[in-house]
């Protein structure tokens, strides 16, 4: 996003922000902006009444700031600063346009709408208003994607020929997220590639530094599904006999009744399972397990999102990336190769490796010191990186280090659109003819 064109502004401190839609990014973005020491939360809307009260509490937000939903956070007219839209993927767009009506700018959890026609409305808003969105492409913030583009940027490995990029979803985050939770069904959410993979496809766009001109795609869903059950398989995981055989079962992940994956602090059980119960106990986990969602065979859901996809991009100055993304993996960091003209780049476990041709040598470059005290938070410190930039935006009105602007982030969606449409008609299909930003 380009600076506004005016003399140095004055620093403004704190950064007043709403808060729309207090869910697990909602309430994680606004913990990271009141954690940089200059920004406050001035409302927070979110019907779920246990997670708005508890995060009113958690960041001192009075209860006058606490709304049940956005519409009602919006009329009052709030003194605000900024705007984080985190509510689910279908309901982006009208709060969108009730920010930009105030003049607010927005940070917009991804995707941007399930559409392009969505996508194009909210880019016609943000030009008609003029006011600064941002989407959260958090992968364009962390210190490994600073690393890695100054060294391409310098040469490591020539010129980008190609690129293989894996994201491996884990099997238990899979099952959690699409098979029982809110991205199970795209007609409720998003196809899981605009859901999940609109983060990896702006990456490489961002990391190749050229724009995606053609795509082909393959995928389906192969196991969370009633043919793939085992034999005796129950519809909820309490009272299944294959369940203490079974890698998806919902007493494993979540911990009532089974050891958790891992280690005790292993996120399935601490994250996801307040997701399932927010704030209860073990007996209300249970409980939760019993009578919800979370508790459902993954194999008599009503799921019918992929569980795995390839997606091959082709750029305009001819780099060509595959891209994977699969439910079949133990949950880890992504893994990347980058194959130049000079030399080679790998990118695993949180280390860049680089292989120089002509020398025969492997450097291993660490990480910047920074990122160790990163390690535990989602993304690998991409979300602090980001809510970093947009609040430091808000205070001084530089905008430069704000790299994930609605208009870059269209094209990211075109791909994903684009690449949907060749999934399902079986042939490789022109970005532009599915871009939002026509």
């Amino acid at each position: 996003m380009e600076a506004p064109p005016s003399s140095a502004p004055v620093p403004k401190a704190p950064v007043r922000l709403l808060i729309a839609g207090a869910g697990a990014r909602g309430s994680a973005y606004a913990r990271l902006a009141v954690d940089t020491g200059r920004a406050v939360v001035a409302g927070i809307a979110e019907p779920r009444r246990p997670l708005r009260e508890a995060l009113a509490a958690e960041l001192g937000v009075p209860a006058a700031g606490a709304f049940e939903d956005w519409q009602a956070m919006l009329r009052t007219r709030l003194p605000a600063d900024g705007i984080i839209i985190a509510t689910p993927d279908r309901e982006h767009g009208r709060p969108f346009a009730a920010a930009a009506a105030h003049g607010y700018p927005v940070l917009l959890e991804k995707p941007i709408a399930p559409d392009p026609a969505g996508c194009a409305e909210l880019a016609r808003l943000q030009q008609e208003s003029g006011i600064r969105a941002a989407v959260c492409h958090v992968l364009r913030y962390t210190p490994l994607t600073a690393l890695l583009r100054q060294l391409l940027s310098a040469g490591a490995v020539g010129r980008i020929i190609s690129v293989q990029h894996l994201e491996p979803v884990g099997f238990w985050h899979f099952a959690h997220s699409y098979v029982r939770g809110n991205w199970r069904r795209e007609e409720e959410s998003s196809p899981f590639l605009l859901a999940k993979c609109t983060h990896d496809v702006d990456w490489l766009s961002f990391i190749i530094g050229s724009r995606p001109v053609r795509v082909s795609s393959f995928g389906r869903l192969s196991h969370f599904r009633p043919g793939e059950a085992p034999e005796g398989a129950s519809d909820r995981c309490i009272s299944c006999p294959a369940e203490p055989r079974c890698p998806y079962s919902a007493l494993r992940i979540y911990g009532p009744g089974r050891p958790p994956i891992g280690e005790a602090a292993d996120p399935a059980r601490t994250y996801f399972a307040d997701v399932v119960d927010p704030g209860g106990t073990r007996e209300s986990l249970w409980q939760a397990l019993v009578t919800g969602p979370y508790g459902r065979c993954v194999y008599s859901s009503d799921n019918d999102v992929v569980d795995h996809q390839v997606v091959n991009i082709e750029y305009e100055n001819g780099t060509t990336a595959a891209f994977t993304a699969t439910a079949f993996t133990a949950k880890g960091p992504r893994i990347t190769r980058i194959f130049g003209s000079h030399g080679e780049i790998t990118v695993e476990a949180g280390t860049v490796s680089a292989y120089d041709f002509l020398t025969g040598e492997t450097t291993v470059y660490p990480i910047p010191a920074a990122a160790a005290q990163l390690q535990g938070e989602k993304h690998e410190g991409g979300d602090r990186g980001l809510v970093q930039a947009w609040v430091g935006a808000l205070a001084t009105g530089d905008w430069s280090g704000v790299v994930s602007g609605l208009e870059e982030s269209l094209v990211s969606h075109g791909v994903v659109f684009a690449a949907e449409h060749a999934r399902r008609r079986g042939t490789v299909a022109a970005v532009e003819e599915f871009s939002p930003a026509r």
